[in-house]
C-alpha cells in the first residue's frame, strides 16, 4: 500500500511548483519536485513572522500559495481567508491555495480557538497579501518604466492603467523565487500574533470577493471521498496501538499478564511507569489484545461522589480559586462597596440559581493521531486544533528540541475546543518511543466519549435588587464551577494529557471559569467566579477544559434566565426588559430585528399557548463574545405526554462586523444552534463512582435528525465599517436560555437545570 503522506512539500518546492491545492502534507502534483529541483538554488528565508515568505509564495505559473497557521474544522475558514488573500493581491480564487497548520511551513497562530480564525487569524495574512503586491508592484514599475501608483493589477497581470499593452505577470516578476522582504513583527505568536508592511489592506469598498457567497472549497473532496483524514495515515513499518485504561479511574496498573495475549498474532504490552498500551501490526488484532489483556489494578479507592450529590459539591467544596471578571491572569482584587451598597438600599432582592452538567465533545469519531521517529526527529500526524502546540506536547514527552519534531494537521472528526486529539497525540509518541517503530492511535468510542476532557459544570448564582418603582439597582453574578484549565484547552505541556499524567508529569491546577458578557447597564454591577477542585487530580475521565464556546453557554443560561424571571416579576414584556437596560446601538439593533423577524408577541405573563394537544411556547436570549453580538429568539413545541421538546423554529439575529462569506456564516451560525441544541435537550455526563458511564451514543445521547429544528431564520447584521469579529461560537450560548424562557412562556414553570431532559419535563409538569 502508498503511504499517503510519503512526500514532504518543502516551501521551496510549492514556490516552484505553482501552489497546489494543499490542505495538509498530501496530494501534491508530481510536478513540485521536478520544478523544485530547478530552484534549489534559492536560500530560504527563515521560517518566522517577520519574513513575508511565511505567508505568501508565488510559483512559476503565477498561482499563489498562502500558508497559514491555523485550521478549518469545519466553518469555511480555508474558503474565507483564500477570499481575503485573492482580494489584496488581484487573483482569481481558485489561483490561491491554503496550506494549513503544517509546522514546517506555517508560523504558530494559535490554532483553530476562540473564535479567532477571522478576527485574528486572518489579519496577518491580509496584511502579507497587501504587502506582497505592493513589492510586486515596485518590481513591475521598474520593469515596465512606469509608476507604480499608474499600475493596475487583473488576475495577477499587472498592466499600465489606460494602456493593457504594458504588461507582466506575477509569474514573470518573482515565480519560484523568494521574496525576502521582512515585515514588522510584534514578536509574539499565537492569537496575538500581528504582522505589518509597508503597504496598507485595501479599504472594504475596493473588495470583489470578500463579502460574497463562494462555496466551500473543502466540501467537495469530503463529499466524493477524497477528503484524507488523520485516522487515515499509513507509515511502512507502522504499528497499530490501543490503550487500556482501568475500571476504576483512580487506579493504576501493579502488572500485565502478557501471556493472556499470547495467542494474538503480533501483539505486544507496552507499559511506561502507569501508562499501559498494546500494540501489533494489524489494527483489528491490536483491538483484540486491548480487551484480552488482563492487568493486576492497583487496590484505588473509588473517586467519585453519587452523581447526584454533583451540584451540592460544587456550591460546598472548599474555593480553588476565586477571581473578578473572566481574566485568565492572577488573582484580581475588586472593589464590592458599590454594589453591597446598592443592595442594602434596595427595596427587593431576587436570587435564582441555575446549573449546567458536566458535557463531552462526544466527536463524530474517537481521536487518532500517528507518530514516527526517524533519524532523531520526530513527525505527528494529527487532527487536534493547535498542531503547533501538539508539536511541542510531543517534543516534551519525548525528551526532544521543539526543532525535531513536525507536527502536520490533518482533518479530523470535528473538534470544538480541547477533545481528545490531543491527548491521542502523546500516547502515540510515547508508544513510538517504546516500540521503536510508527506508531498510529486510534481510540475507542468508549474511550472518546469516556475519556476525553468535559466541558466543566457550573452553579450560577444571580442576584438582582430593586427600588420601590421596580427598577433594577444592582446586579450579582457568581458562577462556581469545576474549572476549564484543570487540563489546559492544548496539548503543548504533557501534563494536560493523558500519557503525561500517567508518565509522571506534574499536575498544574490552574483556574478558569467566566462571567456573561453583554451590554446591559445597571446602576450597580458585579460579576465572579470561583472554581472547586476536580474529583480526582490525576489521569481522570472527568478532567475538564475547554468545549464550544467555553463557560459561555452556563454562564448565558444563568443571566439570560434570570432577565425572564425579573422581567416576568416586575410585570414586563421580557424583549422590552432588556431594550430597558440596554443603550449600545448595534445591541439594541441585534435585539430588535430577531424580536420582529420571529414575529415576537408581547406577553407581561406566560402565554401558555396551545397547539393541539401540544404546549407552544417563545423565549429569547441574548449575549456578546469577543464583539460578536448575537440574539435568538426560540420557538417550541412540547408533548405533555412524553415530556418532548421540539424547538420547532430558531430566529437569529447575528452582528459580526465585516461579512467575509454570507453563506458559509449562515452555515456556522446553523451548526452552532444545532450543537448547542443538543447539548441544551440531551447532553449530560454521567458516571458512577468508580468512571464514567457515558461511553456511547446510547449513554450520551446527542440531537438526532428528528429533533433538529424545522427552520432556522438568520438575520445577517453587516458592518462593513467594523472589523470581522468571530462566528465559530458566538451563536452558542443563547440557544439554552432561549429554550428555558420558551418552556416557561409555554408552561408557566420554569427549568434550572439543564439538559432539558423528557423526564425533567414530565416532572416539571407532573
Amino acid at each position: 500500500m502508498t503511504s499517503i503522506t510519503s512526500i514532504r512539500p518543502t516551501r521551496r518546492g510549492v514556490l516552484a511548483g505553482g501552489g497546489a491545492l494543499v490542505v495538509s502534507s498530501f496530494a501534491l502534483p508530481e510536478a513540485i519536485g521536478r520544478a523544485a529541483a530547478a530552484a534549489a538554488g534559492a536560500v530560504r528565508p527563515p521560517l518566522l513572522p517577520s519574513q513575508l515568505d511565511s505567508f505568501i509564495a508565488i510559483g512559476t505559473d503565477g498561482r499563489v500559495t498562502a500558508f497559514f497557521g491555523k485550521m478549518d474544522v469545519g466553518h469555511g475558514l480555508t474558503t474565507a481567508i483564500t477570499q481575503i488573500v485573492a482580494d489584496e493581491l488581484d487573483v482569481r480564487f481558485e489561483h490561491v491555495h491554503l496550506v494549513m497548520c503544517d509546522t514546517a511551513t506555517t508560523v504558530d497562530q494559535g490554532g483553530a480557538s476562540n473564535s479567532t480564525g477571522i478576527s485574528e487569524g486572518a489579519k496577518p495574512l491580509r496584511n502579507a497579501a497587501a504587502e506582497a503586491r505592493r513589492v510586486l508592484l515596485a518590481k513591475a514599475s521598474q520593469k515596465l518604466g512606469v509608476p507604480a501608483e499608474r499600475l493596475a493589477v487583473e488576475d495577477g497581470i499587472v498592466h499600465a492603467k489606460g494602456d493593457r499593452t504594458r504588461t507582466v505577470s506575477y509569474a514573470e516578476l518573482i515565480g519560484g523565487q523568494y521574496f525576502n522582504v521582512t515585515l514588522d513583527w510584534n514578536k509574539k505568536y499565537g492569537f496575538v500574533m500581528e504582522v505589518t508592511g509597508e503597504a496598507k489592506p485595501k479599504p472594504v469598498r475596493d473588495y470583489k470577493l470578500v463579502g460574497k457567497s463562494l462555496a466551500d472549497v473543502m466540501v467537495r473532496d469530503k463529499v466524493f471521498g477524497k477528503t484524507q483524514y488523520a485516522s487515515d495515515v499509513r507509515r511502512p513499518g507502522m504499528l497499530h496501538g490501543r490503550m487500556v485504561r482501568p475500571p476504576v479511574a483512580s487506579a493504576v496498573p501493579v502488572s500485565a499478564d502478557k501471556d493472556s495475549i499470547a495467542h494474538i498474532p503480533g501483539a505486544q504490552v507496552v507499559q511506561v511507569k502507569d501508562l499501559i498500551a498494546v500494540v501489533a501490526d494489524d489494527e483489528w488484532n491490536a483491538i483484540k489484545a486491548a480487551r484480552a489483556l488482563k492487568v493486576k489494578w492497583s487496590d484505588a479507592k473509588p473517586p467519585f461522589p453519587d452523581q447526584a450529590t454533583l451540584y451540592d459539591y460544587l456550591r460546598t467544596a472548599p474555593t480553588a480559586f476565586a477571581n473578578a471578571g473572566n481574566i485568565f491572569g492572577g488573582r484580581v482584587q475588586v472593589d464590592e462597596g458599590p454594589i453591597n451598597a446598592a443592595f442594602a438600599k434596595a427595596a427587593r432582592t431576587i436570587e435564582r440559581e441555575y446549573e449546567y452538567p458536566l458535557q463531552s465533545h462526544a466527536s463524530m469519531g474517537p481521536g487518532a493521531a500517528v507518530v514516527e521517529i526517524a533519524d532523531g526527529k520526530a513527525t505527528v500526524w494529527t487532527g487536534t486544533q493547535k498542531a503547533h502546540e501538539a508539536k511541542k506536547g510531543v517534543a516534551a514527552i519525548l525528551g526532544m528540541t521543539i526543532d525535531d519534531v513536525r507536527a502536520i494537521w490533518m482533518p479530523g472528526p470535528g473538534s470544538y475546543g480541547r477533545n481528545d486529539a490531543g491527548d491521542a497525540a502523546l500516547d502515540a509518541a510515547v508508544l513510538a518511543k517504546a516500540t521503536g517503530r510508527p506508531v498510529r492511535v486510534q481510540y475507542m468510542r468508549d474511550e472518546g466519549t469516556g475519556w476525553d476532557p468535559k466541558g466543566p459544570a457550573g452553579v450560577m448564582q444571580m442576584k438582582a435588587g430593586l427600588d420601590a418603582a421596580g427598577n433594577v439597582v444592582a446586579l450579582r453574578f457568581k458562577a462556581r464551577g469545576f474549572s476549564s484549565f484543570n487540563v489546559l484547552p492544548s496539548e503543548g505541556d504533557p501534563s494536560d494529557t493523558l500519557a503525561g499524567m500517567l508518565t509522571g508529569s506534574p499536575v498544574k491546577g490552574r483556574h478558569n471559569f467566566g462571567v456573561p458578557d453583554n451590554a446591559y447597564e445597571f446602576p450597580a454591577k458585579y460579576a465572579f467566579w470561583e472554581t472547586v477542585a476536580p474529583l480526582l487530580e490525576r489521569a481522570s475521565p472527568l478532567r475538564t477544559a475547554h468545549l464550544r464556546d467555553p463557560q459561555g453557554p452556563q454562564c448565558q443560561f444563568g443571566a439570560e434566565s434570570f432577565m425572564d424571571e425579573l422581567a416576568h416579576e416586575l410585570g414586563v414584556d421580557p424583549v422590552e426588559f432588556r431594550l430597558r437596560y440596554l443603550k449600545a446601538p448595534r445591541d439594541i439593533a441585534a435585539i430588535t430585528a430577531a424580536a420582529h423577524q420571529a414575529g415576537w408577541e408581547k406577553r407581561t405573563k406566560p402565554r401558555m399557548k396551545r397547539r393541539g394537544a401540544m404546549l407552544a411556547g417563545q423565549g429569547i436570549g441574548y449575549s456578546v463574545r469577543e464583539g460578536t453580538i448575537v440574539v435568538t429568539v426560540a420557538d417550541i413545541e412540547i408533548d405533555p405526554r412524553s415530556g418532548r421538546i421540539w424547538p420547532r423554529k430558531f430566529t437569529v439575529a447575528h452582528d459580526c462586523g465585516l461579512i467575509i462569506n454570507p453563506a458559509l456564516l449562515r452555515k456556522t451560525i446553523e451548526g452552532n444552534i444545532i450543537q448547542a441544541t443538543s447539548r441544551t435537550l440531551f447532553e449530560e455526563v454521567k458516571f458512577d463512582n468508580r468512571s464514567v458511564t457515558s461511553v456511547d451514543w446510547a449513554t450520551y445521547p446527542i440531537l438526532e435528525i428528528e429533533d433538529a429544528p424545522e427552520a432556522i431564520e438568520i438575520v445577517l447584521l453587516d458592518h462593513p465599517e467594523i472589523a470581522p469579529s468571530g462566528a465559530g461560537e458566538p451563536a452558542t450560548s443563547q440557544v439554552g436560555p432561549a429554550i428555558a424562557n420558551a418552556i416557561f412562556d409555554a408552561t408557566g414553570k420554569r427549568l434550572r437545570r439543564i439538559p432539558f431532559t423528557r423526564e425533567a419535563v414530565k416532572a416539571l409538569l407532573a
